[in-house]
């Protein structure tokens, strides 16, 4: 009689798994408006932890076979992350029971001693699984006097986990981003080293795939969607990849010519994806995807998460409960309320716009960055407004504008400072923050949008290369005067004290209180508003005149940026 032994190890988990996909939620736990050009409405809000986890229980309890995966960008972007170091988040987050977490970035606002505690060792505070195969302690031949000397050279995190979720055997990669938050102290990552992760991607694979005889390989990834697609083109091997970093909305997924499949949800909450995986002999033989467009029509709160919301944030609003805050950057004092009012908008303001919007697209400009370089410009009295080009950040509807809302604009405790820049450094400034958003290749890019300015307009060439994209640049009307040096204001920060917006400058002053007390950046919006008539802004528009469109999006998801990056096949 024939006797046939099957190995266990060898033989292929088939089924189906659906990933939940979460990521740069940036602080945001009560729901917003959305004034996306194309998409703005009054008659509802958008995103919201408590409607978020809502969700994500309805899928759970269709779906059992599943996994949540947190992609990253989550405790930074709101006054309640920012003053509780990000403990808000995590306490809430804790209940959602996430399976594995990719840090980005700004999740090392708040130090690397912070980031371990939270995030590392055998008790984290964020019970998240948190997985980062590029992130390493410095060794001491990089930094003698790393805080960690112990530690060198050693993983900051695990680099995988492997997961078995009913007959599928998954493997799963994190990455972190190759920067930390590059417009803070310069010792944020003090003791930590980032690499690209591309080497540690390759060495993983063959050892999930061959060793650990998985069935699937997942990278879970906060290097941005592009970063993410040029990675998976050039390293075989990932069935599929969940992203974070640029805020990206892939309404339909992405898929490689090597067959990896890619996915991001935008930000701050406000998409949810589900994809519902067939694996058969160890390959993706089917899918189906569902983004959930996460608002308060469309879902309720879950009772339970919307308490614990409610009780973060009794200490930071209007009522018996409000209680001064230290701010962890710059030590500035929270005195007022963050739902205070403390002025008014005719416009939306917001950044977020896809590239082809008719005025403020995506990547070029947006009305709430010129609405705050305003406000640091007439502060200071200065030629020049300046802030650094992020995308995080909340939109604000026609009408009221409250602190909070200035806090998810600015979470970072900058102060403002005046001081004179050269017309050159002003121009090359420009230039450099075009190639950060506008090369064509993806290890050029700079993590953000245009530098957003007030008193200076200029025309764009997207078509053109580094140093001759930008031509025409007016300071308050006249024509740039490259030798002359103009009067700057914008983000300040002691650890960089030379600079203003990461620009050496001269002559520096910082604002202060009449005091000589600290003036966190959102104060000086604050004081600006109250300047205005009736307390109300309206920002002009179109300082970034474009002379050819921006370059065609990949795909169905038209707002990837740069929108094609270096030349690939169409998909």
């Amino acid at each position: 009689m024939l006797c046939l032994v099957f190995l266990p190890s060898l033989q292929a988990g088939n089924g189906t798994i659906t990933l939940i996909h979460m990521g740069d939620i940036h602080g945001h736990l009560v729901p917003r408006p959305n004034m996306r050009y194309g998409e703005a409405t009054t008659q509802y809000q958008v995103g919201g932890l408590a409607y978020l986890y809502s969700a994500i229980k309805k899928i759970r309890a269709t779906q059992p076979n599943n996994l949540l995966i947190n992609t990253g960008d989550t405790i930074q972007g709101s006054a309640e992350a920012l003053f509780s170091r990000g403990q808000v988040i995590v306490d809430i987050l804790n209940e959602f029971d996430i399976d594995v977490f990719a840090p980005g970035n700004w999740d090392f606002l708040y130090g690397t001693e912070r980031f371990i505690e939270l995030f590392a060792g055998n008790k984290p505070k964020a019970n998240w699984n948190a997985l980062a195969a590029n992130l390493y302690y410095v060794t001491l031949y990089e930094f003698p006097l790393s805080p960690y000397p112990e530690k060198a050279g050693q993983r900051v995190l695990p680099s995988h986990v492997i997961k078995q979720v009913g007959d599928v055997k998954v493997g799963i990669i994190g990455l972190t981003a190759e920067r930390g938050p590059q417009a803070v102290s310069p010792f944020i990552m003090d003791g930590f080293y980032l690499s690209p992760g591309e080497e540690e991607l390759a060495e993983a694979i063959p050892l999930l795939r061959n060793k650990n005889n998985v069935d699937l390989i997942i990278l879970i990834s906060e290097r941005g969607l592009a970063a993410n697609l040029d990675i998976a083109e050039r390293i075989p091997g990932i069935d599929i990849i969940l992203s974070s970093d640029m805020h990206e909305e892939t309404r339909e997924i992405l898929q490689t010519k090597n067959g990896t499949l890619l996915i991001e949800e935008g930000q701050d909450g406000t998409m949810l994806g589900e994809i519902t995986l067939t694996v058969t002999d160890k390959k993706i033989s089917n899918w189906a995807w569902k983004p959930h467009f996460i608002n308060t029509r469309d879902h309720q709160a879950d009772p339970v998460i919307q308490a614990m919301v409610k009780k973060a944030r009794y200490p930071f609003i209007k009522g018996p409960g409000f209680v001064p805050h230290v701010n962890p950057i710059n030590a500035a004092l929270l005195r007022t309320p963050i739902d205070t009012i403390i002025g008014y908008t005719k416009v939306p303001l917001h950044r977020s716009n896809f590239s082809d919007a008719p005025t403020e697209p995506a990547v070029i400009e947006g009305s709430s960055h010129n609405f705050l370089s305003d406000a640091f410009r007439l502060a200071c009295n200065a030629d020049v407004g300046v802030i650094r080009g992020f995308r995080y950040g909340t939109h604000i509807a026609p009408g009221p504008i409250h602190l909070e809302d200035i806090y998810h604009y600015i979470p970072i405790g900058p102060q403002i400072a005046c001081g004179k820049i050269s017309g050159d450094n002003l121009y090359l400034a420009a230039e450099k923050s075009a190639d950060d958003v506008l090369s064509r290749w993806v290890a050029n890019w700079g993590g953000g949008w245009l530098v957003g300015f007030s008193g200076i307009t200029y025309t764009l060439d997207p078509s053109n290369e580094y140093r001759v994209r930008v031509s025409n640049m007016r300071i308050n009307g006249e024509l740039l005067d490259t030798a002359r040096m103009y009067t700057v204001a914008g983000y300040w920060y002691l650890d960089n004290s030379n600079k203003i917006n990461g620009i050496i400058a001269q002559n520096i002053k910082v604002l202060k209180d009449r005091y000589g007390g600290i003036v966190d950046a959102t104060e000086v919006v604050a004081y600006y508003l109250q300047s205005l008539p009736s307390k109300t802004v309206d920002p002009q528009t179109n300082r970034v005149r474009l002379l050819n469109p921006l370059p065609k999006p990949i795909g169905s998801s038209k707002e990837i940026q740069p929108l094609r990056g270096a030349p690939r096949p169409n998909y």
